[in-house]
């Protein structure tokens, strides 16, 4: 046999054994070629839509060869130790380091190369469909184009020729340090294996679980009113950032032997093939996994928590413009209103009105604000001369206050974090020439009035009853008083709606201040969420699949080391099916574990500050978190296709 036949026959085997490394090569350039395309589509101009939406592509495409490089070094250095014993084979026989090493980088070269040109082929095709999920997202009416780049092809050439180059750097080193003993050894002893569990190794897995729970318990304090200061919260941040990693690493390191350790104990050491194929081999095999397991798990989280901010902002859009704008069209001066009534008339575009006039007094609400400044030195805001806006009760069917009286309404989430208002207590406004009691009796969700005269929608409008509504106005204060004192809400029946809005910006009615469009203003949200959300769901496609694929390889040279050991036990009369139901538990265990820490840690992340991006958490974190673990799930029931080819094979 010369060289060339046994570098194709090596080929061959190693297709049959590492396809899913081919896949994973083949699918690492198909999604780099295509997301780096978008930086170099025409079309993709509306889409990111500015400086910053074009950084945060460029931003991405980087991410993404950390990413895929890394995945990359890994599966090869695993791919490599596999072989090991064929490398120290070879050099029995007399081959010389350097021809091996030639050998191998021929093999990798055909391998690396071929997957390299189909990625691109298979990158190019759906580079439109790419585009186009980009503008559906976004709702950017533009038509996407197949576009073949230059610029896309020679970025990715260059990228993936490094990482192959690298690839076969650390392929010559590891040949060239390892002796033909070693070679031989390296797969048995790739694995730390435990006998007994130590009392130093009990501690270790108390103090992981209690490391993440304090993580856990820090977090869900971040914006309750606990820190008051930016440098408390700084410091919380960080220690719930350090808190969780380490104590995830300690959680792989000993809790997880430590809690199968007590389930072994309850059966006093007397196991079934079931969980001696299950528990054991998790308990010896995990604590050696622990760096990799913590990497995966905690960039798991951030993928799912950072997903999950991006779709609740991206799925809120419509509830936030509804909140902040109120009407269809809301404005604050005469002469816009004039101009954009005369557009609908002159269109037969129908429409309602409602204003609401709104008047604004310097406000003492240290009763019911509970802000103490004293604690946190950044705080400006005094709550004994807030500026606080009022209205007329008799502009709403729904409101009926008492004369003296007033409900607060429109009151955010996020406020709610910063400050806490009570439900009742006393504020006294500030007029002219008198000051007013008025007693608080509740807070209310509804926003009465765009955002223009709520400081941004942050801030809540009192309610209060006509007659004392009369009696403040006519003591107004010009000091505490905007420009324009009359909100005004427009509504269009649906079908003229983007017409109406056409016009409204057409006419450039929207650059006034105070003037703005319920539906603008959810587009330009979507606009602005989704593509950071298609960027966000991208990498962590990217990562899901490279971290299945890496626990996939690990748990395919776990099945080929336990192979002599599933001889024993098919010549002691088991059958395959019973290992199989072992295999199915471990792997439940192996896949399950880090997807359930990475869940909980993309949680609790999530409840701490999901408030900052919309007004919807459940149902955009539930979808996304349901879309991983199904994804997650597949490489683990592949895991158990393979055991169960090595388990028919082993008699």
């Amino acid at each position: 046999m010369n060289i060339n036949q046994l570098i194709f026959r090596n080929l061959k085997k190693n297709l049959s054994n590492y396809y899913l490394y081919v896949f994973a090569l083949t699918f690492s350039v198909t999604i780099y070629f295509a997301f780096v395309t978008l930086q170099y589509d025409p079309s993709m101009d509306p889409a990111t839509g500015s400086i910053k939406g074009q950084a945060a592509v460029r931003a991405g495409s980087i991410l993404l060869i950390v990413i895929v490089g890394v995945f990359l070094v890994y599966a090869n250095s695993l791919f490599i130790k596999r072989r090991s014993s064929e490398i120290g084979l070879f050099q029995l026989i007399g081959m010389t380091k350097g021809r091996i090493f030639r050998i191998l980088s021929a093999e990798n070269f055909i391998l690396y190369f071929t997957s390299m040109i189909i990625g691109i082929v298979l990158g190019f095709s759906i580079s439109k469909l790419i585009v186009m999920t980009v503008f559906k997202i976004t709702g950017v009416e533009a038509i996407a184009t197949l576009n073949f780049s230059k610029e896309a092809l020679v970025q990715t050439l260059l990228v993936f020729i490094g990482i192959y180059l690298l690839i076969m750097v650390i392929n010559y080193f590891f040949i060239k340090k390892q002796s033909i003993l070693s070679l031989f050894q390296i797969r048995s002893s790739s694995e730390i294996k435990v006998k007994r569990m130590s009392i130093w190794q009990v501690l270790i897995g108390i103090l992981g679980i209690g490391l993440i729970g304090t993580g856990y318990y820090v977090s869900q304090l971040l914006f309750g009113g606990t820190f008051m200061s930016i440098n408390e919260l700084f410091m919380a941040m960080v220690f719930i950032l350090a808190s969780v990693i380490i104590g995830t690493y300690l959680f792989y390191k000993g809790s997880v032997t430590f809690i199968f350790q007590l389930i072994r104990k309850q059966h006093k050491g007397y196991l079934n093939i079931n969980k001696v194929m299950s528990l054991s081999s998790i308990m010896f095999r995990m604590k050696s996994n622990a760096l990799l397991l913590t990497i995966i798990t905690t960039i798991s989280a951030l993928a799912i928590g950072l997903l999950s901010l991006s779709y609740i902002a991206y799925y809120s859009a419509e509830q936030n413009a509804e909140d902040f704008v109120v009407h269809d069209f809301s404005l604050v001066n005469e002469e816009s209103i004039k101009e954009f009534t005369s557009h609908l008339e002159e269109n037969n575009i129908g429409y309602s009105m409602k204003q609401v006039e709104v008047i604004q007094f310097e406000t003492d609400a240290s009763d019911i604000l509970e802000l103490d400044m004293d604690e946190d030195p950044t705080i400006t805001m005094d709550p004994s001369e807030l500026p606080l806006p009022l209205v007329s009760d008799s502009n709403f069917e729904h409101m009926d206050i008492e004369k003296g009286e007033t409900i607060l309404t429109g009151y955010s989430d996020l406020m709610m974090r910063f400050m806490t208002i009570k439900d009742s207590g006393n504020v006294i406004l500030t007029g002219q020439n008198s000051k007013y009691e008025l007693k608080h009796t509740g807070l209310n969700d509804d926003y009465l009035v765009s955002s223009y005269f709520t400081n941004g929608g942050g801030m809540p409008i009192a309610v209060v009853n006509d007659s004392t509504y009369q009696e403040l106005r006519g003591d107004l204060d010009p000091d505490y008083q905007r420009e324009s004192l009359m909100f005004t809400g427009i509504d269009v029946s649906e079908e003229d709606l983007e017409q109406a809005n056409d016009l409204f910006l057409s006419h450039n009615i929207n650059e006034s201040l105070g003037n703005d469009s319920q539906l603008q203003s959810s587009q330009n949200q979507k606009m602005n969420m989704g593509l950071n959300m298609f960027i966000v769901a991208f990498l962590g496609l990217t990562f899901l699949v490279t971290s299945g694929c890496v626990l996939y390889f690990k748990q395919m040279d776990e099945s080929e080391s336990e192979r002599a050991s599933y001889t024993t036990l098919r010549k002691l009369g088991f059958t395959q099916l019973d290992l199989l139901k072992g295999i199915q538990t471990k792997q439940l265990f192996n896949f399950g574990i880090p997807l359930a820490v990475g869940l909980l840690h993309s949680y609790f992340a999530v409840q701490s500050g999901w408030f900052f991006f919309g007004s919807e958490v459940w149902t955009p974190m539930l979808i996304v978190m349901g879309l991983y673990t199904v994804l997650y799930s597949i490489f683990g029931m592949l895991s158990v296709i393979y055991y169960r080819k090595v388990i028919s094979e082993a008699l």
